[in-house]
């Protein structure tokens, strides 16, 4: 399987103590994005079908996983008239942190890649400005209840539990469905996930539980340990180390990872593995633009832009993320094996930001306990 891009951008999402944005997301080409091989300025038709007169640079601050084919960036340049400059604010954790900083002082004119785990913190900051964007079909779903104004969603992906199928099949062994099973004694010894506070998908797993269990989560974890759960670094540790789909030498068919992960493990036509979509949580990314942006045209065009189908139809492949928009395309094999939850955990922004330090300091004493 083709995770080569996906692995890379995991392994670089990985933190302390901080969640990051979608993981999922490809980064092998920062240049692409920040258009060094692209004209500075160019006729045409704008995003909204308007002729491109638009001019000057229009800085984005995003992730260091951001990335979009050179031609999709070139298109932007000559159908708007600007120039696009992408600066990179390391993971999702440390552009929110770096947003709400210099909110009075902006770093960009655009920002892409809060997701709604750390939203609240930049908004409340005053860091952003009304987007003005005209939402694609089928982007209100991922909206944000409040400041919706201010962050326009772009794309989103779910954190799942997956399942080492081809696995089970041969120890005759019927796969685990919900979080429940995880605790079993049929599972002991079979599950692996990154920790809460050293990557993000850890960290969405674990906002699983708590969205799940309540104020009971502890007690869920201290199951979940007790059931020879083991709990490494990063995504990578846990599916290319220890997950059997993953690795010759793993030992563990059950993993946290992706809804889109079942996509890269096909042979012959079939998925060897599949994510547990009663085990989802959902992140969801946004773009807006920023308060006191010296281009707040340009970045009210790049934000628009980013939800046309043209660059909303290149996300799967080049960020392995799934679009907002109904009317975008996606791979015919993302359509039968990526598989998407029907009712996925979600925990409010708000209630995030005012209890994550709690939530990862009680995190590290049950798992080290």
């Amino acid at each position: 399987m083709n995770h080569t891009r996906v692995r890379a951008a995991l392994a670089a999402a990985s933190l302390g103590l901080a969640l990051t944005g979608c993981s999922t997301m490809g980064g092998d080409d920062t240049r692409a994005a920040s258009g060094t091989d692209a004209p500075s300025s160019g006729a045409g038709e704008g995003t909204g079908g308007e002729p491109g007169t638009g001019s000057g640079t229009v800085v984005l601050a995003t992730h260091e996983s951001f990335h979009l084919p050179k031609k999709l960036v070139r298109s932007f340049q000559e159908e708007t008239g600007y120039t696009l400059e992408v600066r990179g604010a390391g993971d999702a954790g440390t552009l929110a942190t770096k947003l709400s900083l210099t909110a009075d002082n902006p770093v960009a004119d655009a920002a892409f890649g809060i997701d709604n785990t750390f939203a609240s913190r930049p908004v409340d900051a005053g860091a952003f400005a009304p987007h003005e964007a005209q939402l694609p079909p089928g982007a209100e779903e991922y909206a944000l209840d409040e400041d919706a104004d201010r962050l326009a969603p772009v794309d989103n992906a779910h954190v799942c539990v997956n399942v080492d199928t081809a696995w089970f099949e041969r120890e005759g062994i019927a796969p685990p469905e919900t979080l429940d099973d995880l605790t079993a004694p049929e599972y002991e010894g079979l599950f692996v996930t990154p920790g809460a506070t050293t990557s993000s998908p850890g960290m969405a797993f674990f906002l699983a539980t708590v969205a799940q269990y309540g104020d009971e989560w502890p007690a869920y974890w201290s199951d979940l340990l007790a059931n020879d759960a083991k709990v490494v670094d990063g995504w990578e540790d846990a599916y290319y180390g220890d997950f059997t789909a993953g690795s010759e030498k793993g030992t563990r068919p059950i993993v946290t990872s992706y809804d889109s992960s079942p996509a890269f493990t096909v042979k012959g036509g079939e998925t060897t593995t599949a994510a547990l979509l009663d085990t989802c949580f959902r992140q969801v990314e946004y773009a807006g633009v920023l308060e006191g942006a010296e281009n707040p045209e340009g970045a009210r065009a790049l934000v628009q832009w980013l939800l046309t189908d043209e660059v909303q139809s290149a996300l799967p492949e080049s960020m392995y993320v799934f679009p907002v928009s109904d009317t975008a395309t996606i791979p015919e094999d993302w359509a039968e094996f990526a598989l998407q939850p029907d009712a996925p955990y979600e925990v409010a922004p708000a209630e995030i930001t005012a209890n994550r330090e709690q939530w990862l300091t009680e995190w590290t004493d049950v798992v080290t306990r």
